[in-house]
């Protein structure tokens, strides 16, 4: 079981803005996260939301099978195995999940440590999954009309580019394209703790 400290540090703040788009007495939501990581923010979530059927995923085994021991300590029946995905595949590639079926798609610290295929690859799939009026939730540091801010940002973004010439943060004036691409408005952005965002993506 994996533990990573910044995600103990940034899911309760990230839960508060979940808050906000899924409602805890609806049964039937249906959420897919990407890129799941460790498994402790599914595992958090699930917990705020028992009614709602998570679905984590990640492309690393590691990953995977750090995903299902959190969950399974925690007795989440309402998380589903981990599913193998890389989110450069097609939409129709996506563990067979149906058009239009997702309440909410979750994607945490993905963009800026992933070629940007990566994200291209979430916004379509975003764009055939998620049903009318859904929402793509993306957290992170990013960039903001070409700037980045404070230092500290711009010192992550040059360590990021150092380890990966195709990592880094994202403009969200990018994002946006990229979801308008897919029939998404960028509906809001979310200030959040140490210099990161939660991007609210809304399906048209």
């Amino acid at each position: 079981m994996m533990i990573a400290e910044a995600a103990e540090r940034n899911k309760e703040p990230i839960l508060q803005v979940l808050r906000q788009y899924v409602d805890s007495a609806q049964r039937g939501v249906r959420v897919l996260e990407v890129a799941s990581g460790s498994g402790q923010h599914i595992a958090h979530f699930a917990r705020a939301f028992p009614h709602a059927e998570w679905q984590p995923s990640d492309v690393d085994q590691r990953c995977l099978d750090s995903i299902l021991a959190t969950t399974q300590a925690h007795g989440l029946p309402n998380v589903k195995a981990p599913m193998y995905l890389d989110v450069t595949w097609d939409w129709k590639q996506w563990g067979g999940i149906l058009p239009q079926s997702l309440d909410l798609l979750l994607c945490i610290n993905l963009s800026h440590i992933s070629p940007l295929s990566c994200t291209e690859g979430l916004f379509r799939a975003a764009g055939h999954l998620l049903k009318p009026k859904a929402v793509l939730i993306s957290y992170g540091a990013y960039a903001v009309n070409g700037k980045i801010s404070p230092q500290s940002n711009v010192d992550f973004d040059l360590t990021l580019r150092c380890r990966n010439p195709e990592w880094g943060l994202r403009d969200t004036s990018l994002l946006k394209d990229l979801g308008q691409a897919s029939g998404l408005l960028l509906e809001r952005m979310v200030d959040m703790p140490a210099n990161n965002k939660c991007l609210i993506f809304r399906k048209q």
